[in-house]
Order: C-alpha cells, then sequence, then structure tokens
C-alpha cells in the first residue's frame, strides 16, 4: 500500500488503531483501506479519506474468519456480505466503480431483530464501528419513557457510549420540558449524560463535543420526527459533507418543522448516512425505527440492561424469581410498576424468539382462541 494505516485522512473517517492492527496482516495487494459512508440498494459509497468509490452493495470475500458450523439456531444470522454504514474495507481505488471489497471484522455493531416475512427472525445490523450513541427524543409527542428504555437496552447489549439528546426544548413550555426531563433520568442510568437542546441552535454542537471528539464515530437514533435531520444539519461541516463528498455525491439533510397532525419531520430520513462533523468526528444519521426488537437469546442478558432490576433482583426471596407474583420479590417493591412491565414485555418478545415458526404459529392461535372465548363469554353475560 501507498498510504499508511495510520494516514490522518483515514483517522479523520473515523479509523481505529485497533481494527487497523487487525486487519494490516491480511491486507490484499494493491487494496487501501474505505469506509462505507452510504448504503443504496443498488450501490454503497466508500470514502478513502479524500475521495468517494462505488461498489456493490456486498462484500466478496470477509477479512474475519468464517463462523463455525454449529446447532441451527431460531434466529437467522444476518447475511455477512452485506455492508453497513460504518463499514471498513479493503478496495483496490483507481476505477470509478469498484469491483468488489473485503470487509475488516467489526469493532461494535448495533444489532436488531426483525421478521423474514415467512414467520423466520433475522438479524439485522444497523451500523458498524461506532463509538457513541445519541439517543434523540423530543420533548413533544415524540416523548416515550418506555421506547427509550428499548434504545438503552439496544447500545447497552451493544457495549456503546451512549448520550440522551431531548430536542424541542424551545418548543415546549419550560413547566413540562422540566417535568419529561426528570422523568427521561429516572429511566436513564446513573452517570449517563442527558441534555435538553434546541436542535437548532449552534450551542448544542459545543455542548455535545465531548461526546463527539475527532476521529470518533457517533450514531443518531431515535423515532421519525424527533429531530435527528435537524440535529445533523446543526453538528455537521458548513457544506454538509465528508471531506471530498461533492454536493453531487450526497446532500445536506434540510430539516423543517414537524408536519402537523404526526409530528414527523419534513424532512424524514430515508438511508443511514456518514456525515462529518464541524468539531472533527463522523455521526451517522439512521432513519426512525419503526420497530426495535432486541437482539437478546437470554433474559439474565436483558436484566443486565435495566440495571435497577438487575440490582433488586439478587435481594429476592427465590433465586428464580421472576418478578412476577412470588412473594418476597425485591424487584415489584423497588422498580415502578410500567418499567417492570415494559421489562416483562421485552422478556416475553425475547422467549417469543426462541420459539420455531411452527410454535410461534401454534402459540398465536392459542392466543386467538382466548380472545374469541374470551368475547364470547362477554356476550353470553351481556344477553342474559
Amino acid at each position: 500500500m501507498t498510504d499508511s494505516l495510520d494516514d490522518r485522512a483515514l483517522c479523520a473517517i473515523g479509523l481505529h488503531t485497533s481494527i487497523a492492527r487487525a486487519a494490516h496482516s491480511d491486507a490484499p495487494a494493491g487494496c487501501r483501506p474505505m469506509r462505507v459512508v452510504e448504503v443504496q440498494r443498488t450501490h454503497v459509497l466508500l470514502h478513502d479519506g479524500h475521495r468517494l468509490h462505488r461498489a456493490p452493495p456486498q462484500a466478496g470475500a470477509l477479512a474475519e474468519r468464517p463462523p463455525q458450523a454449529g446447532p441451527a439456531s431460531v434466529v437467522d444470522e444476518p447475511d455477512d456480505r452485506l455492508l453497513v454504514v460504518g463499514d471498513w474495507v479493503w478496495a483496490q481505488p483507481g476505477a470509478a466503480t469498484v469491483p468488489g471489497v473485503i470487509r475488516w471484522p467489526r469493532r461494535t455493531a448495533l444489532v436488531r431483530r426483525t421478521h423474514d416475512g415467512r414467520g423466520g427472525i433475522l438479524r439485522q445490523v444497523l451500523v458498524a464501528n461506532v463509538d457513541t450513541a445519541l439517543l434523540v427524543m423530543g420533548l413533544d409527542h415524540d416523548f416515550n419513557p418506555r421506547r427509550l428504555e428499548r434504545y438503552l437496552a439496544l447500545v447497552h447489549l451493544a457495549g456503546l457510549q451512549a448520550v440522551l439528546v431531548l430536542t424541542k426544548a424551545d418548543l415546549v413550555d419550560p413547566a413540562q420540558a422540566a417535568r419529561r426531563e426528570a422523568l427521561a433520568r429516572e429511566v436513564l442510568p446513573p452517570a449517563m449524560p442527558c441534555l435538553a437542546v434546541d436542535a437548532r441552535s449552534p450551542d448544542t454542537a459545543q455542548r455535545l463535543q465531548p461526546w463527539l471528539p475527532p476521529g470518533q464515530t457517533g450514531v443518531l437514533l431515535g423515532s421519525s420526527g424527533a429531530g435527528k435531520s435537524t440535529l445533523t444539519s446543526t453538528l455537521v461541516r458548513p457544506d454538509g459533507t465528508v471531506d471530498g463528498v461533492g454536493p453531487d455525491d450526497r446532500q445536506r439533510p434540510q430539516a423543517g418543522a414537524t408536519r402537523a397532525g404526526d409530528d414527523r419531520g419534513r424532512h424524514t430520513t430515508t438511508v443511514r448516512t456518514l456525515h462529518h462533523t464541524a468539531g472533527g468526528a463522523c455521526l451517522i444519521d439512521t432513519p426512525g425505527l419503526r420497530a426495535l426488537r432486541l437482539d437478546v437469546d437470554d433474559a439474565d442478558d436483558l436484566a443486565q440492561a435495566f440495571g435497577d432490576v438487575a440490582l433488586w433482583a439478587a435481594q429476592c426471596r427465590f433465586r428464580d424469581c421472576q418478578h412476577q407474583a412470588e412473594p418476597g420479590c425485591a424487584v415489584r417493591a423497588a422498580v415502578p410498576e410500567a418499567r417492570l412491565r415494559n421489562f416483562h414485555k421485552l422478556v416475553r418478545e425475547v422467549r417469543r424468539d426462541q420459539l420455531s415458526a411452527l410454535e410461534r404459529q401454534t402459540q398465536l392461535a392459542q392466543w386467538k382462541a382466548r380472545g374469541r372465548a374470551g368475547r364470547q363469554r362477554l356476550q353470553t353475560k351481556r344477553g342474559g
């Protein structure tokens, strides 16, 4: 390679020494590192620190060891050939379109589960090689502590640092904003930062700078209409692009006020895109997630994401306490009812994911039968 792996241009788009060293021994001849900055259905955009390249949406080979054969899983693994924003790859520069790439091992990844349309469940990698998650939630009608708990569990399972950014502080009544900020803080881990901001204010970029230092990669997560694109517009460079990406390659997101009636942004992000902030960090803007199913197999792992549940579970009378109706349950005595109810809902999702497609169909049929029986009893009672 003509360029060193510690090239400043690569560090500026988020290259970590740890992953560079891990991949260096497998460097193919004539290839150099590039980062995936945008994924479309037909192609991906790669950046080498100086300019953009186009490539197919799948990696032709992997720079990591393939998974070992083992027992079949109810949850299908993601297609490791599919590239996601944040991935690092080996690719040959020079051509207008890179014919193929080799993906590096991922240092971190945000993963959710989703239905495959055939009754099965897939793991879907959302973004890769991220350092910090900025959880964005509006202080208006977007405010939802239960949804926030899902996002907190998502980033906990990925091992990421997280910051809660409460947007639209300038658009709601100050007393209401203060109440909702206090409610949000009750959900957060003790040391997790929480900032109430005006997403359009330049001061917001300065306030978030400690969590977006040069060379680090952050990702914005939140529902549609939370203000992610507005926040991106405030944080990115004046031209709104990664160094070397011209306006013809990718447009800066422009967001207006939320639309009347549904609180969704007038600019609704549809693809994940990596930008460069004015402070020198990389920032991935993501579409609002309509469904966020956690990628976890063990309820105990989920409990660790709910720190207070894990803490008080050690005080329960029974070691196998399910925190339902058991006597001497310390969790039910200490954890707010709504929060515990949400925890149980997530646990049920985890257990349902362990069922085969046939078992899920059987369970659904049982639920429908119970519903019909309940309605029939109610009709009989009213008729009598």
